[in-house]
């Protein structure tokens, strides 16, 4: 079959690995930058224009969009929908997954358990915000962080104060989320492809971090998840409608909290800690759910 990667760089690991095990499998693999993508709306004959021609129907669409571009991206891959392609994680269920606020609403509507979390904009309400959390220490969050960035550790109430206040004066929306002591700067990625954890790693923050991103020097190793870790992430990932998610799961002495789940996760990261096939994984799903006759599950 024709399958498109959506992706702004064909050189990233990610990409390069989906790309050989879809060739490895015998597809025809594109990668398709979505900035230089444009199109046609209409009702009679929608297309997608790609640097001077229209390209033909994709049997399906990996995309692969960082969230610096989330609006035009996913707006392209709503298109390839429109035309009948089979998207690996569709357009709204990224858009609902990136915006951190409505994810954990929608998650905690469904009773996933989360880090207390509380969200604000006024710049009246500090204290009691501190104090809906449960005090120092808390971590302070921007809404549109990503890989760490603008994730900050406060360990005092005078210090919450300050970064709270500092945050506003960007006039950002922030997250203040209660700080798991005991998960002790390491949290769980669990890898999820259709309804299975296909994969799981512990990642430790670096010595002086709390942040366990391995984009910040966090380090990863394989890890074995109780079922209940397992049940949740299933659960979260299936909840934001994605068939494939990174979800992070906090070990807490109340079980496992859902911290954040990850619309488009690398794949480096885990390939190299567990030696497992995680892109060729993606690629199979994709040959048993891109046929004729499939519908979206939130009907685009």
């Amino acid at each position: 079959m024709k399958i498109a990667i959506l992706s702004r760089d064909g050189s990233l690991y990610s990409c390069k690995r989906l790309r050989e095990a879809g060739e490895s499998r015998g597809h025809e693999i594109d990668v398709i930058d979505p900035l230089s993508c444009y199109m046609n709306i209409n009702c009679a004959a929608p297309s997608v224009h790609y640097r001077g021609r229209q390209l033909d129907k994709y049997q399906a669409v990996i995309p692969r969009i960082g969230s610096a571009i989330t609006f035009y991206g996913t707006a392209v891959l709503r298109q390839f929908e429109m035309l009948g392609s089979f998207p690996l994680n569709e357009s709204v269920a990224i858009t609902r997954a990136r915006d951190k606020l409505r994810s954990m609403q929608i998650l905690a509507r469904e009773g996933i358990d989360l880090p207390i979390t509380g969200f604000a904009h006024s710049p009246d309400d500090t204290s009691d915000l501190i104090a809906l959390v449960g005090g120092a220490p808390l971590v302070v969050k921007l809404v549109e962080g990503t890989q760490g960035i603008g994730v900050v550790l406060a360990e005092t109430r005078q210090a919450a104060e300050s970064v709270i206040d500092a945050f506003r004066g960007l006039n950002a929306h922030i997250l203040v989320q209660e700080y798991i002591r005991e998960a002790n700067g390491s949290d769980i990625r669990c890898l999820v492809v259709g309804k299975k954890v296909v994969a799981a790693i512990e990642r430790q923050a670096k010595p002086g971090d709390f942040r366990s991103n391995l984009h910040r020097g966090g380090t990863a190793r394989n890890v074995d998840i109780t079922p209940l870790e397992k049940e949740v992430a299933i659960k979260a990932a299936l909840t934001l409608g994605l068939d494939v998610a990174g979800v992070d799961i906090l070990r807490a002495e109340r079980g496992p909290l859902v911290m954040e789940v990850n619309a488009s996760p690398g794949l480096e990261g885990i390939e190299t800690t567990t030696g497992l096939d995680i892109a060729g994984m993606m690629i199979d799903y994709i040959q048993q759910r891109a046929k004729p006759g499939f519908k979206l599950k939130s009907g685009g």
